[in-house]
C-alpha cells in the first residue's frame, strides 16, 4: 500500500472549504476539472454519463493518458436519459450496449489535450485495473444478455483502442475491480448479492506476455477463508491474519440457465463477500481489496444479509504467505463509510473512495491502518470513484460518478507529512 516509514504517515491536516463549492481539499492542494459530462469530446460525441473505474499511463512528453470507466446501463438512457458512450467502429461489442470506456489526453499542466470513446457496446462497466504491460483492463458489472451476453473483462490500449473480444477466462460474472502481482497473476472482486461475491484469482496461461495475451486463456478459482463458515464480514479485528485456499472454477462461462460462478464456488467452499469492490497492488507487492459495507443478519433487504455489521472493511492479501489480514474496519456510523475504488501511490498511503449514504468522502489509510481525509465532495452526494495518481506520482486524478460525472485533477505539496 505504501512505502516503508518509521512513522506511519498522518495525512495533509484539516480540509479547506472550496469557495466554488464543489471540492474541499487540505491546505495548500488545488484541482482543475478536466472533463464533465456532456461536453462535445475532441473526437466525436459527447461525455457519456456515470464515470467510474480509471487509470492513469504515460504519454511521454505529451503528458498522461488516462482510461475511463462508464457505467452505463440500457434504463439509465432509456429511462433516465443519461448519455451512452457512442459507439466506436471496430471496438463496439454489442451494438445494444451503451457503455464503455474513454480515454483522455492530458497535458503535463493538467489541460485537457483530447478525449474519445475507445471501448464501446459493453454495459456496467464498473471498475477494472491496469495491467503491467500498462493496458487497461474494464469490467462489466451486469450478466444481462442483450444482443450478446455480458459480464466480461475487456482489455483497453490508451493508444490502440479497445479490444471488443471478451477475455472469457476471466470469468462471467459481475464483476468489480481487478489487480496484478508480480508474477502477473490477476485478483478479482465480484459485487453480487444472493449470494454474495467472491475474490477470485486467474492465473494466465502466458503471464507477463503484454497485449493481447490474456486471451490465451488461464485457471480462475475464488478464495476460501479458513476458519471462516459463513461470510467475511463475520472477521471484526483488525490485524486478524487467516489463511487462505482456492476452489477452481469449474464453468468460467457460464449460460444463463448455467449455474453462476459464484453458486458454483461458494458450494465448493469459498468464502462470500458483501459488496467486494475496489483491488489494487501495493507498492510491497501485496494486493488490497474492499468489502464496502455489511448489513448484519437483520439487513431489510435479503441479499443484504450478512454475518455481521460494519461499514467497510480493508484487507491486505500476501501472495507469498498466502493470507488475508483485516487492516481497516469501518465501524457502523464512521463519516468514512462504504469504502469502494481504492488506489496507492508513492506518498505513504492508500486512498479510497466512498460511496455511502450522505457525504462522500476521499479518505487515506495509512500502513497503521488509520484514516484521514483528503478529500470532501461539497457539491452533492454523488460518490468518488475511479482515483488513480499519474506515473510520476504528481497528480491524482479522480472522477464524481454524477450526473454530472466530472474528472479531476488534483495536485500540490504531496511531499508534506501532517
Amino acid at each position: 500500500m505504501a512505502q516503508d516509514r518509521r512513522r506511519p504517515f498522518e495525512g495533509y491536516g484539516a480540509l479547506v472549504p472550496d469557495p466554488k463549492g464543489i471540492l474541499d481539499l487540505p491546505s495548500g492542494f488545488q484541482y482543475r476539472i478536466i472533463s464533465r459530462e456532456g461536453d462535445a469530446m475532441t473526437r466525436g460525441g459527447n461525455v457519456p454519463a456515470l464515470h467510474d473505474g480509471m487509470a492513469a499511463f504515460s504519454a511521454g512528453l505529451f503528458g498522461n493518458w488516462l482510461v475511463r470507466n462508464h457505467e452505463v446501463d440500457v434504463d439509465d438512457v432509456d429511462e433516465d436519459g443519461l448519455s451512452p458512450v457512442p459507439h466506436v467502429p471496430g471496438a463496439t461489442y454489442d451494438p445494444e450496449g451503451v457503455g464503455g470506456t474513454t480515454t483522455l489526453l492530458v497535458r503535463h499542466d493538467r489541460r485537457l489535450l483530447q478525449e474519445g470513446a475507445s471501448l464501446s457496446g459493453t454495459i456496467v462497466n464498473c471498475a477494472g485495473g491496469p495491467t503491467p504491460w500498462h493496458s487497461w483492463l474494464t469490467c462489466e458489472e451486469s450478466v444481462d444478455t442483450l444482443g450478446k451476453p455480458h459480464g466480461y473483462v475487456f482489455e483497453v490500449d490508451a493508444v490502440r483502442g479497445g479490444n471488443p473480444q471478451p477475455i472469457k477466462a476471466m470469468g462471467r460474472f459481475e464483476h468489480e475491480a481487478l489487480a496484478f502481482d508480480r508474477w502477473g497473476r490477476a485478483y478479482l472482486t465480484e459485487d453480487a448479492g444472493e449470494p454474495h461475491g467472491c475474490f477470485y484469482r486467474f492465473l494466465p496461461s502466458k503471464p507477463l506476455r503484454g497485449y493481447g495475451s490474456l486471451h490465451a486463456g488461464g485457471s480462475l478459482a475464488a478464495m476460501a477463508v479458513a476458519g471462516v463458515s459463513t461470510d467475511l464480514s463475520i472477521v471484526q479485528t483488525p490485524g486478524t491474519v487467516l489463511r487462505v485456499g482456492w476452489v477452481n472454477v469449474t464453468n468460467v462461462d457460464p449460460g444463463d440457465n448455467d449455474t453462476p460462478v459464484r453458486e458454483q464456488v461458494i458450494a465448493a467452499g469459498a468464502t462470500p463477500i458483501m459488496k467486494a469492490e475496489g483491488v489494487w497492488t501495493g507498492v510491497d507487492g501485496s494486493i488490497w481489496f474492499v468489502s464496502s459495507r455489511g448489513d448484519g443478519p437483520n439487513a431489510s433487504d435479503p441479499e443484504d444479509v450478512s454475518a455481521a455489521v460494519h461499514s467497510g472493511q480493508i484487507w491486505r492479501y500476501d501472495p507469498l504467505r498466502n493470507t488475508i489480514q483485516l487492516v481497516v474496519l469501518f465501524a457502523p456510523g464512521s463519516p468514512f463509510d462504504g469504502p469502494d475504488n481504492i488506489t496507492a501511490g508513492p506518498h505513504g498511503f492508500a486512498l479510497a473512495c466512498t460511496d455511502g449514504e450522505g457525504d462522500q468522502w476521499l479518505v487515506g489509510i495509512n500502513d497503521a491502518g488509520r484514516t484521514f481525509p483528503f478529500g470532501f465532495n461539497r457539491l452533492n452526494e454523488e460518490e468518488f470513484a475511479g482515483a488513480t495518481f499519474s506515473p510520476d506520482g504528481f497528480t491524482l486524478f479522480v472522477n464524481m460518478q454524477g450526473p454530472p460525472g466530472l474528472t479531476f485533477a488534483i495536485w500540490g505539496p504531496w511531499h508534506r507529512h501532517g
